[in-house]
């Protein structure tokens, strides 16, 4: 039976999350694995998946990784005929009192040079710069694609106390301060890819509430290999595909059925 929560102190507390089981962890060298199959998947993939329509796209690294991390994900959506963009601010530390208004003004002016709206894909930490950024310039932003992006819960992962001691971000006030505008899915169509299995980041903190235009996708995944993974690389080619201003709900018809499990659709832990 869920527990009641008297107020809403208890309420919170119910809600924090723990980083994921060691198990989960030790599994993350399957990211490799993932990697290979994705290189060796990827001439099926780019004769099956929808092409593009044009529109430019930047990836975002998760934390203490840089562009070389994405390559291989921009390597195939350009070859579906997208304009692909690295984030170009080498290895992302974490925020800096300067490096979200910069990410802004990036895709600002990205969407100025082609006279086009970007959509976003973040991974990890990436993700959560996605969110953001698409908050302060949603005019400029088609739309958002998270991959195992902890916006949740900032603890709810492995990595909290490396992010604090290379950002110098304290993750309590982080969590004081806009936890509640984190989770809040942004003002543009928005796509959570999770794991069940991720090793790095709790699956609860990696989803949002569904809604008109925000929805989650689960894949079998390692944390590390979500940007390698094929389901997920073609999860997020059926999302860049749709026309702009024409939203749909990702399909989980036929195939896709088997692959794709009917995910979480709200962001608040079970037994709430």
């Amino acid at each position: 039976m869920a527990r009641t929560c008297k107020n809403v102190e208890d309420l919170d507390a119910a809600r924090e999350l723990e980083p994921p089981a060691p198990w989960l962890t030790l599994l993350e060298g399957r990211a490799v694995a993932e990697l290979a199959s994705g290189v060796i998947s990827a001439p099926l993939l780019l004769r099956s998946l929808p092409r593009g329509d044009g529109h430019p796209v930047m990836v975002l690294p998760g934390f203490l990784a840089g562009d070389v991390s994405t390559a291989p994900l921009r390597a195939v959506l350009r070859a579906l005929g997208y304009p692909t963009r690295p984030w170009g601010f080498g290895r992302n530390f974490g925020p800096s009192s300067n490096l979200e208004p910069k990410l802004a003004a990036r895709v600002a002016y990205l969407s100025r040079v082609y006279d086009r709206k970007l959509s976003l894909i973040g991974w990890s930490l990436g993700g959560i710069y996605a969110r953001e950024i698409a908050r302060v310039v949603p005019e400029a932003v088609r739309s958002v694609i998270t991959l195992g992006s902890p916006f949740g819960h900032a603890k709810a992962n492995r990595v909290w106390g490396l992010f604090q001691a290379f950002s110098g971000v304290s993750v309590d006030r982080l969590e004081r301060d806009r936890r509640a505008t984190m989770r809040t899915p942004p003002p543009v169509p928005s796509t959570a890819i999770y794991s069940r299995t991720d090793g790095v980041a709790h699956w609860r903190s990696c989803v949002q509430d569904a809604g008109p235009e925000a929805e989650n996708i689960e894949v079998e995944s390692s944390h590390c290999g979500l940007g390698w993974n094929p389901l997920v690389v073609a999860a997020i080619a059926d999302r860049l595909a749709q026309p702009e201003g024409d939203w749909r709900p990702f399909e989980r018809e036929g195939w896709r059925r088997a692959l794709y499990p009917t995910p979480t659709r709200t962001a608040e832990p079970a037994g709430v």
